[in-house]
């Protein structure tokens, strides 16, 4: 039966609106209301840095709902899903369902905030399972621990990492907690990513990362070539690492305005054999 963590008190005195949180911030380029002042007001730094902003974070999504659809239509019906975010309809567990309403989705965040909304996460198809762990993602053997009470870990799970791990530094482990969380996986499971990039636009990232620094958020805009590193060992699915609005088009409408400049990020899914 779906379940939510109730490890963290669903009280708003646990919530840090002392700084911006990437989560909320996200929530507030995507037009959400579940964000504070502290992360308006950055966002809206960030957006005088680049305006397309709201457009990437939509495009990024859109990319997420692309990923999902492919995944479920080859076959895959588990997915892990870390970093979830607040939620915006659709979430990854009614795109993956209505191709295979068996499904059974986990969401992890580390934000209270997200844990206050996650009854939207747990509106499973009857068929299916969603679940929700409240867990940091360096925390890898809690979020494993977790979510084996609802996936199989025997049979391949597709593990999301969307829009995560540029926000984790080289020294903070981004590539070794990649490496635990998919080496627990078996064969036949997925990486599916995006992450920001500083290769279109160097100026702004410098600028946008210095910002961050500023308010205490980590920011690590890699390059093309290191994020693909996140894929080493595993099988890239073609058309491999691309600009994210590149990944398999097809399965997704266009989101208004990506044609109109640079997406400096990137996206890929990749196979573990």
């Amino acid at each position: 039966m779906p379940v939510h963590d109730t490890a963290v008190p669903r009280d708003p005195s646990h919530i840090d609106t002392s700084k911006p949180h990437p989560a909320r911030m996200y929530d507030w380029f995507l037009g959400g209301k579940d964000n504070y002042p502290v992360d308006e007001e950055m966002g809206r730094q960030l957006v005088a840095l680049e305006p397309r902003l709201p457009v990437m974070a939509r495009v990024n999504r859109a990319f997420m709902h692309r990923a999902t659809r492919w995944l479920a239509g080859n076959g895959v019906r588990q997915f892990l899903d870390i970093g979830t975010g607040i939620p915006t309809e659709p979430n990854l567990h009614q795109v993956a369902q209505q191709v295979a309403p068996a499904a059974r989705v986990v969401y992890c965040d580390n934000d209270p905030i997200v844990l206050a909304h996650a009854e939207a996460l747990l509106r499973s198809a009857p068929e299916g399972v969603t679940a929700y762990v409240q867990a940091d993602v360096r925390d890898t053997d809690t979020i494993l621990r977790r979510a084996g009470e609802f996936l199989d870990f025997d049979r391949p799970v597709a593990l999301s990492l969307v829009a995560l791990l540029h926000f984790i530094r080289d020294e903070d482990g981004a590539g070794d907690l990649v490496d635990r969380l998919v080496s627990a996986l078996p064969s036949g499971s997925f990486l599916m990513l995006s992450h920001a990039s500083a290769d279109f636009t160097p100026d702004t990232a410098k600028e946008a990362t210095e910002l961050y620094q500023s308010r205490d958020v980590a920011l690590s805009l890699r390059t093309g070539e290191q994020i693909t590193r996140f894929f080493d060992g595993l099988d890239l699915v073609d058309p491999g690492v691309v600009v994210v609005p590149q990944w398999h088009p097809e399965l997704g409408d266009p989101v208004p305005g990506q044609d109109d400049g640079p997406i400096p990020g990137y996206a890929a899914v990749g196979r573990k054999p």
